[in-house]
């Protein structure tokens, strides 16, 4: 048997102190991707509605709503009113909706001062444009007067849904294609016409040009505007619902307004998974409303994704350019060395010193540049010379660079110097041995630093801020009008968007669930990103397993 000293100077107690860090580590990553998870994924799960009678102040009333959370909370003082003689009191926390009604979305009632509770099957959620849900019972049906309609029943209401889904999607459709077309035609022919004027090269005849293809642009819009007029009152005609609340208000809200409508106490279990899918992925392919406390994330999600593209395509061919010279070509001595602490030093730099440079750099000096040289009918208004996606991808690119620059530069020291010798041997050149042998060789080591450089550029938030992300970016980088990439445009960004949902919206409590959502959704994407990077270097490895005889 062994004994503790003896066990002690082995240093068998440092292998198992490791050993619990790291299953701690691991442990606390899986709660908090758990966590995160199950608050996040719950939030589109369709949860029956509660009926309370509940008695406050010797009042009896009715109240409806979803149980959002439960808590026990104490009186160690004795003072509070309510508590008596009881030392704990569970409080629960209701999703009551109707904020036009109620001026909240939630509130807190008292476990023990309900008397009743039921879950009828004839409550109703509505999901709205504005003011979120609403819950009651449905009471009729009204035409574009705001006349009830006779017959009118639920069944009438759910027919009515896919109507409304079709004319919300033709207003779309001529809003952001064709009305958004044409202005962009509108606002080249300007730009046309005053480059022109400052070249001193309009004559009669292209001012003519100019007013005729305005002309057309005018009566184009004209046209698309008559339309979409058209097809809003259509959509107004269809009328409304009237709704019960649980306090006997009623409240009639137009079906113009209306985008889903359930019965969550009458659906079967099959049919709550169904609307749990479409919940999700309406999250993931809709556009943000009501200041981004509802609907999708597609616009966060598809500027983080060019982002990072535009990002990688910079950043990876500097990185190995860098680490090339750096190990191939630069004599080592103390400049390098420096050059290499300089390298890992500018990793700990704060990103948001990043994002001023790239705000002062970026888009400030070379934007403004270009401005001054490509695009001066469009001054004052800049165009390249405000914040963008092309200068925050750029402004990350530099954030992450030391990420890849180092992750090379090992990958090129572990190819054995053997290597480099036999291929001049063989008669091929420096610049042949290292761009056909150690630059596959390096791979491994260069797509790891590739795909981490990703994975940290895509939680970035701080630098952003400063050049290009907003809060809503309704038209995309990428669109259907020319010149079909944006690269000047703002951008909306999956952090950000937690940051603003988390920390700039009207209604915390409403919009928490959807922080969880969309950092879940984010979490998602970076241990993606992870996963992959081992694969990729696992699979290269075994393809160049010479490395490690």
């Amino acid at each position: 048997m062994i004994g503790f000293g003896s066990w002690r100077r082995q240093g068998e107690h440092w292998i198992w102190l490791n050993a619990m860090a790291i299953a701690l580590c691991v442990i606390m990553v899986f709660g908090l991707v758990f966590m995160i998870a199950f608050r996040g994924l719950a939030y589109f799960w369709p949860a029956d509605l509660a009926q309370y009678v509940y008695l406050e102040h010797d009042r009896q009333e009715l109240v409806v709503g979803e149980v959002s959370e439960e808590v026990v909370v104490s009186d160690p003082s004795g003072t509070q009113e309510g508590f008596q003689d009881k030392e704990e009191r569970k409080r629960i926390k209701l999703k009551v909706g109707n904020r036009d009604l109620y001026g909240s979305d939630f509130r807190w009632i008292w476990f023990d001062q309900i008397k009743e509770t039921a879950y009828p099957a004839d409550l109703i959620a509505v999901e709205r444009e504005e003011w979120g849900n609403f819950y009651g019972f449905f009471e009729g049906l009204t035409n574009s007067e705001g006349e009830i309609i006779a017959g009118g029943n639920y069944e009438d209401l759910l027919d009515l849904l896919p109507a409304i889904k079709d004319y919300r999607s033709g207003i779309a459709r001529i809003t952001h294609d064709e009305i958004n077309r044409i202005n962009a035609k509108h606002e080249r022919l300007r730009l046309e016409r005053r480059e022109a004027e400052l070249k001193r090269k309009a004559n009669a005849s292209q001012l003519e040009d100019f007013a005729e293809r305005k002309a057309r642009l005018d009566r184009e819009y004209m046209e698309a505007e008559a339309r979409l007029l058209s097809l809003e009152s259509d959509f107004e005609s269809l009328g409304g619902v009237i709704l019960r609340a649980a306090n006997g208000e009623k409240r009639e809200i137009r079906l113009n307004q209306v985008y889903k409508v359930w019965k969550p106490n009458a659906m079967s279990l099959i049919a709550k998974i169904g609307a749990y899918i479409s919940n999700i992925w309406g999250f993931l392919s809709e556009n943000p409303r009501e200041a981004n406390t509802e609907g999708g994330v597609f616009p966060a999600i598809f500027g983080t994704v060019v982002m990072v593209f535009l990002m990688t395509v910079v950043t990876t061919p500097m990185g190995v350019v860098a680490a090339i010279y750096i190990r191939e070509y630069a004599r080592q001595g103390v400049v390098i060395r420096l050059v290499r602490i300089c390298v890992n030093n500018l990793a700990g730099v704060p990103s948001i010193v990043y994002g001023v440079f790239g705000l002062g750099f970026f888009v400030y000096f070379i934007g403004g540049s270009i401005d001054q040289l490509f695009y001066p009918e469009a001054l004052p208004a800049p165009t390249f010379g405000s914040a963008g996606v092309l200068w925050a991808s750029l402004t990350l690119a530099i954030l992450t660079l030391p990420v890849v620059i180092v992750s090379a530069e090992e990958g090129f020291a572990r190819i054995p110097g053997s290597v480099r010798e036999g291929s001049m041997a063989l008669g091929a050149t420096k610049f042949e041995t290292i761009f056909k042998v150690l630059l596959p060789m390096s791979t491994p080591a260069i797509m790891t630093g590739m795909i981490l450089a990703i994975a940290r550029a895509a939680g970035e938030v701080a630098p952003l801020m400063l050049v290009g992300v907003v809060k809503l970016a309704p038209d995309l980088v990428v669109d259907g009008t020319a010149p079909f990439i944006h690269l000047d445009r703002k951008f909306m960004h999956l952090g950000f968007h937690i940051y603003d949902v988390g920390f700039q919206s009207p209604n915390v409590d409403a919009s928490t669930p959807l922080v969880y959502a969309t950092a879940f959704l984010l979490l998602l994407v970076i241990i993606v990103l992870n996963i992959t990077a081992i694969m990729v270097r696992n699979r290269l490895r075994e393809r160049y397993k010479q490395l490690d005889m």
